[in-house]
């Protein structure tokens, strides 16, 4: 029986793993619950300006309407090379389970919660998948509060840095 060496137990490193849009406000505007990754149904267009990082996420959501989930507000700048181009902030249809649509139709219509998109990026087969969010709007002093706390951790890591 051979010898099973650690390093082969672990998972290989997604090369292909490329970020398309961020939306770093996120964090900052809502307190995150929970997050899934979704699908994303794109025309041929979308996908090349996608592959030249031409997007923005920042002031999109997602919601469930008729039993399906939605991106609404995304904007994916038009290809020009393209023969038939496309809408930039056309409503696109995200791809999930009937289980997990109807968790998210819960959270957003019993509970409360927004739908927030975190991350767009094409995962190590080289599809489009977004990062959704399922969060609750932090009031300004929620919002202070976390800012004196990220603050403290900075100051604490000079202290430390140089407390040497």
């Amino acid at each position: 029986m051979p010898y099973l060496d650690q390093t082969m137990a672990k998972k290989p490193e997604n090369k292909n793993y490329k970020v398309i849009a961020e939306n770093r406000r996120a964090r900052y505007d809502y307190a995150i619950d929970s997050d899934l990754e979704v699908g994303i149904i794109l025309h041929g267009s979308e996908v090349k300006s996608l592959r030249i990082g031409q997007s923005n996420i920042a002031d999109s959501y997602a919601s469930v309407d008729d039993g399906e989930l939605w991106l609404t507000n995304a904007y994916i700048a038009p290809y020009e090379r393209a023969m038939f181009s496309h809408e930039e902030r056309r409503k696109r249809k995200l791809l999930v389970s009937s289980k997990e649509l109807s968790k998210l139709w819960a959270a957003t219509k019993r509970e409360g919660m927004t739908l927030v998109p975190l991350v767009m990026y094409f995962n190590d087969r080289g599809l489009v998948k977004l990062k959704i969010a399922v969060a609750k709007g932090k009031q300004n002093h929620d919002k202070r509060a976390t800012e004196a706390k990220r603050d403290w951790g900075r100051q604490k890591q000079r202290l430390l840095r140089h407390g040497d």
